[in-house]
């Protein structure tokens, strides 16, 4: 049940305006509108981007709320003093992702340990997917909030639960002791990962032996034990969170004597990995086991999609493999930008800029990409690659034509029908294509 508490006066403070801390904010703004909310950077761009009408960050339904509250009781500044100062609760959200264990621990120290303002420091962690943030804001299935067990602490719980009881049934709002909740982060993301990498797994196990991994997927996952979330084969998961907070969990579990505990969770990051080799493998001895001078077109780029964000995305690891093989790659993704994509394939190639533009194009749409290509890769599962006009790209494209969808979002039968050599993650192996590893 949502209960309505009066707070009529309370200022919210949030350091840090990235993809957790204006998503978040802006959706406390609009459920608690007699709460003032004001978002602090030392970034200026970033500070003025967020005032302006072309946002730093995309996210679906995020424009909306902060037109809706900017100006009202949403507030974006770069003057941090004064929105500590003034601030009754502040939030600490410098990163996208999850904190390591006993931060909050380390933060209450420090505070007490420079002056005489007395804090209680409390663990929130979020549970937030790109692409679907604002709707995990609006109807979250948990609120954590992890507190020190005195009375200061309990009491400085209660004062967020009230906050998000606003339009969180208390019911869901869950109250921990401060390493419970930052513990439970790790382990969500890694229990999530571990399911990612389970049917990736499965995947190379259906490609053997001629199953579908749809199939196998769907049938597991109407066991109720179970379900069928994050039982979609893949390229392989990417963001921000998944393998740092699996990388965190290992270092935890061998800084606490827990090698095989480590061990078991560094699996599932390794199987990530191979993954993506599994699928670069596919695409080179597809193509007659070289694609040394052939142009590859790679759709997508982002680790997901209805996101711009590239972190750990799987795209560039792809991208680095094939550069690797001298293969042209023309790279289209409707959301992520130009720079960012240099960025990532000069971080991850360790060449400069003008190297890699010997090797990757950078197109403005999918059949650009696609024209002259020997391949096209699916990286992404951009909901708008499920509409291109197959046909029209087939005329332009060097035959035979293949392609190697990383997301299993195409329609293969279509594909085939019209003459295309497709390969599809954990799907039963076209005849036509060339399985020879060399």
């Amino acid at each position: 049940m949502v209960s309505n508490p009066v707070q009529t006066g309370l200022r919210i403070c949030c350091i840090g305006a990235g993809y957790v801390g204006g998503p978040t904010m802006a959706m406390m703004a609009l459920k608690c509108p007699e709460v003032t909310v004001t978002i602090v950077d030392i970034s200026v761009p970033r500070i003025a981007a967020w005032n302006s009408d072309e946002l730093p960050i995309y996210e679906p339904g995020l424009d909306k709320v902060v037109k809706a509250c900017r100006g009202k009781n949403l507030f974006f500044s770069t003057d941090v003093d004064q929105g500590i100062r003034d601030a009754d609760i502040i939030f600490v959200v410098v990163e996208k992702s999850t904190v390591p264990i006993k931060t909050a621990e380390a933060i209450s120290a420090v505070l007490h340990g420079a002056g005489k303002t007395r804090f209680d420091v409390l663990s929130n962690p979020e549970f937030l997917a790109e692409g679907t943030a604002m709707t995990d804001l609006d109807n979250p299935d948990r609120v954590l909030i992890g507190g020190n067990m005195n009375e200061s602490g309990q009491a400085a719980v209660a004062k967020l639960a009230d906050v998000y009881a606003h339009w969180v049934p208390r019911e869901r709002i869950l109250t921990t002791n401060v390493w419970s909740s930052e513990l439970s982060k790790l382990v969500a993301n890694s229990f999530l990962a571990q399911r990612v990498s389970s049917i990736n797994a499965v995947s190379a196990i259906c490609e053997a032996s001629g199953a579908d991994v749809d199939e196998v997927a769907r049938a597991v996952g109407m066991d109720s034990r179970i379900g069928p979330k994050f039982l979609k084969a893949s390229v392989g998961f990417g963001g921000s969170c998944f393998q740092k907070d699996i990388l965190n969990l290992v270092y935890l579990c061998q800084s606490m004597g827990l090698p095989d505990v480590a061990e078991y969770f560094h699996s599932v990051v390794t199987m990530n990995d191979r993954q993506k080799e599994r699928f670069v493998s596919r695409i080179i001895h597809g193509l007659f086991n070289t694609v040394t001078g052939k142009r590859i077109a790679l759709l997508g780029f982002a680790f997901k999609k209805d996101t711009g964000d590239t972190r750990e995305s799987a795209a560039i690891e792809i991208c680095r493999r094939l550069i690797e093989e001298r293969a042209s790659v023309c790279i289209y993704d409707p959301k992520v930008e130009a720079n960012q994509i240099w960025m990532d394939l000069t971080a991850a190639t360790r060449l400069d800029r003008t190297e890699v533009e010997k090797y990757v194009t950078l197109c403005d749409s999918a059949y650009e990409a696609a024209a002259g290509a020997h391949a096209l890769a699916v990286a992404t599962e951009w909901d708008e690659f499920k509409g291109l006009d197959f046909a029209k790209i087939q005329d332009g494209m060097v035959k035979p034509c293949f392609v190697f969808d990383g997301r299993n979002v195409l329609d293969h039968a279509a594909l085939r029908k019209l003459g295309y050599i497709v390969y599809a993650i954990g799907k039963p192996l076209d005849p036509k294509l060339n399985t020879n590893f060399c």
